[in-house]
This record gives structure tokens, C-alpha cells and sequence, in this order.
């Protein structure tokens, strides 16, 4: 299953990044081009550190489609741009992107930190040659231009090839690049263990921050060569060393990826942990504590019951009493009837049989107060104060 939505996450990064509608399809002769317009703003992204980056986004069009792309731009790798983030007043620019598939050529203006204009993107010609011998052939006109808003160079699908990963789809090329699934990441993950990782997992893994770093503090706590998808939930849900560390620290040693992940999902915090010690559960099991989150059996909840006199009930009876709707109010309200102290599990099989506040009170004004074992038998048989009303009146 998290195969199945690893891949689907992919698909949807790549829906991002690829065009709507079907492709250019232009044919392939030795120099192409696309035009188009641009929007470009100065934006501070956080991509390695924190550098100043021109955010560019393109409209592709042809005589039957547009197609939109955003990405960003370190200003170090524009030739040509006058202007600096901070600009003031109109600016005309015209500016370049070199990239080894291809080059971009852009004409506008920018007012203040904002610019707009055309573009023109010529493809490079011994790029596309290249490609074709390392297995790309045939590219369209519109891919090559993918390959250089993305910057895919032929040095990284050698790289790649080099590592064993030689047939990619264009596809799977593309959100490498996109998402950091670089030789580089692959080789340090190969060096801890991970060898044959599939492009669906390299890329989920980039998207979800399962860093080597995180898979080395993992090893430290006892946690080798955890499987691929399972660092990927890990990620998702907040796993982390220090979680981890913290729940150590309360006495719960080497829990299995299954019972941490359900831990953050169901929201098992250590802070709650600490709570239901102090409550007096201090040997509560990971299922436990688990089911009390996912039924709403919180501090409060107990200590509410605690207050009706019932001291120190199971967990195992809490959650029960949860998921069978036992309100601290219910049980006030039944004392408020007349039935004083009923234990908890007969206050349970009231719920479960639907002996409500209502019907007791109705019988009550009837003139009936019977046990709480004669009201279940009385609801298990269908015996309503209507028919009592009218057995009475007869």
C-alpha cells in the first residue's frame, strides 16, 4: 500500500513540473525553438543555503497549445541581467540562461522586483546528439526544452548510468533531478546498505527528507537498514530520532517502525505519556496508549470519572467506555435519577442496549424504578413505557 502511494506521490510531483495537454511534439531538426512569455520575480529560496534567486515562470506556445512552468534560478547562473533584487522604478533587461540543452533568451522589463516579457529557447544540437547516445533518442523539441528548464545535464545521466540506473524513462529523469536524486545521494545511500533503489524511491525518499544523515541517526538508535518505504512513513509522520529518544527516556526501549509510526499518527505524544504516569498508569502498553488516543480517552476524561468515585479504572475499561459514548455526564445524570454508583461495566451495557437517560426517566414518571439489570433485560426485550402505559392502564 505504501508502494502504491509513493509512486502516486511521484506522479503528482511530476503533474507540477509537466505540461497540461498533450506534448508539442515538434519535429527534430538540428536547431529548434520555443517562445513564449515570461513572469519573473527576485524571491530569497532556501536552496543549499538561503540564496537570492529569480522565480521565473514560462507560458510555451504553438499554434494549437500552452503550456506553464515555474522553477527557480540562482542570479549567478543568468548572463546579462543589469538589475539586483531591490530594484526601483522601470527597468528594461534583456538576459540569458545558459543550459547545456539549450539556451534561454529573455526580453521584457522589470518594475520594482517584478519583470515580464517573451522568451525565446534555442536547443542545443550536440545536447541532443549526446542524449541519443546514452539512450534518449528521438527526443521531441518540447522534452528538450523540459530538460533544460530543468537543467538535466548529460553528465548526471552518466552519472546515473555509471551507478546502474541506464534506462530511465524521460520521466523518471526529470523528477530526479527535480527532487535531488542525485548521484551523489544515491551513492551515499548505497555506502549505508541501500543498493537497487528504484526511482520511485529515490524520489520519495528526496521529497520526504529521509536524509543519510537521518538513516545514520536511525543506525545509532538501534535501527538498521530499515525498509525504504518504511523511512518514507517515518518521515511523513514525524518519526524522529529525538521522538525516539524521548520516549527512551520514559522506559519504552526499541519499539518496533509500526508501533512509532501509529504513536504519530494517533497523536501518542510524550508529554501525554507523561500525563497517564502521573495518572496513575505507569506501565501502559504502546496499544494502550494508542487506543486511548484514537477513542478520546484523554487526561480529562479520566479524571472526571476519578471524580465520580470510580478510582483508578482500567485502561482497557476507559476505552470502552469510550467508544460506547459513557460521558462523565451520563453517569451524574443517572445519579441524579436515582442510581447511585452503578459500576462501570453495567454502565456500559446500558449504553450498548440504548437504556437512555430518557427511557428511565419516562418509566420513572410511570411509577417504575427497577434495577439496572431489569432495565437491559427490559430494553433487550423491546418492553418500551409506552407498552408499560398501556399494560398499566389495562
Amino acid at each position: 500500500m505504501i508502494k502504491l502511494a509513493i509512486t502516486g506521490m511521484v506522479m503528482a510531483a511530476l503533474n507540477f513540473w509537466t505540461p497540461v495537454g498533450p506534448s508539442l511534439d515538434l519535429p527534430n531538426p538540428s536547431v529548434d525553438t520555443v517562445e513564449g512569455s515570461w513572469i519573473g520575480e527576485f524571491r530569497t529560496h532556501r536552496w543549499q543555503d538561503v540564496s537570492e534567486t529569480l522565480w521565473i515562470s514560462l507560458r510555451a506556445r504553438t499554434d494549437r497549445e500552452r503550456h506553464g512552468y515555474s522553477f527557480h534560478v540562482l542570479l549567478k547562473d543568468l548572463d546579462g541581467l543589469s538589475i539586483a533584487p531591490g530594484n526601483t522604478g522601470d527597468s528594461q533587461v534583456q538576459f540569458t540562461l545558459p543550459r547545456e540543452a539549450g539556451r534561454f533568451v529573455f526580453e521584457g522589463q522589470f518594475r520594482h522586483d517584478t519583470g515580464s516579457g517573451a522568451f525565446t529557447f534555442t536547443t542545443n544540437d550536440d545536447y541532443v546528439r549526446k542524449m541519443g547516445g546514452l539512450g534518449y533518442d528521438d527526443l521531441s523539441t518540447d522534452e528538450v526544452f523540459r530538460l533544460g528548464i530543468h537543467d538535466v545535464t548529460t553528465e548526471f545521466v552518466e552519472e546515473l548510468r555509471a551507478l546502474g540506473y541506464a534506462d530511465l524513462s524521460f520521466d523518471d529523469l526529470v523528477a530526479m533531478t527535480i527532487h535531488g536524486a542525485t548521484p551523489a545521494f544515491i551513492r551515499e545511500m548505497q555506502a549505508l546498505g541501500y543498493d537497487g533503489l528504484d526511482p520511485d524511491e529515490l524520489v520519495a525518499m528526496r521529497i520526504h527528507g529521509v536524509s543519510p544523515k537521518f538513516v545514520r541517526a536511525l543506525n545509532d538508535l538501534g535501527y538498521d537498514h530499515v525498509d525504504a518505504d518504511e523511512l518514507v512513513a517515518m518521515r511523513i509522520h514525524g518519526v524522529s530520532p529525538a521522538f525516539i529518544g524521548e520516549l527512551r527516556a520514559q522506559g519504552y526501549e526499541r519499539l518496533s517502525i509500526d508501533d512509532l509510526t501509529a504513536m504519530r499518527i494517533h497523536g501518542v505524544t510524550p508529554e501525554f505519556m507523561k500525563a497517564v504516569a502521573d495518572l496513575g498508569f505507569e506501565n501502559a502498553s504502546i496499544d494502550d496508549l494508542t487506543s486511548m488516543r484514537i477513542h478520546g480517552v484523554t487526561e480529562e476524561y479520566i479524571e472526571a470519572i476519578e471524580a465520580l468515585g470510580y478510582r483508578r479504572p482500567s485502561l482497557d475499561r476507559l476505552v470502552e467506555m469510550r467508544i460506547h459514548g459513557v460521558s462523565p455526564r451520563f453517569i451524574r445524570d443517572l445519579a441524579d435519577l436515582g442510581y447511585h454508583n452503578v459500576p462501570l461495566r453495567k454502565v456500559v451495557e446500558m449504553r450498548i442496549h440504548g437504556v437512555s437517560l430518557s427511557y428511565v426517566r419516562e418509566l420513572k414518571e410511570l411509577g417504575y424504578q427497577p434495577s439496572v439489570d431489569k432495565l437491559i433485560e427490559m430494553k433487550i426485550h423491546g418492553i418500551s413505557p409506552q407498552f408499560v402505559k398501556a399494560m398499566k392502564g389495562n
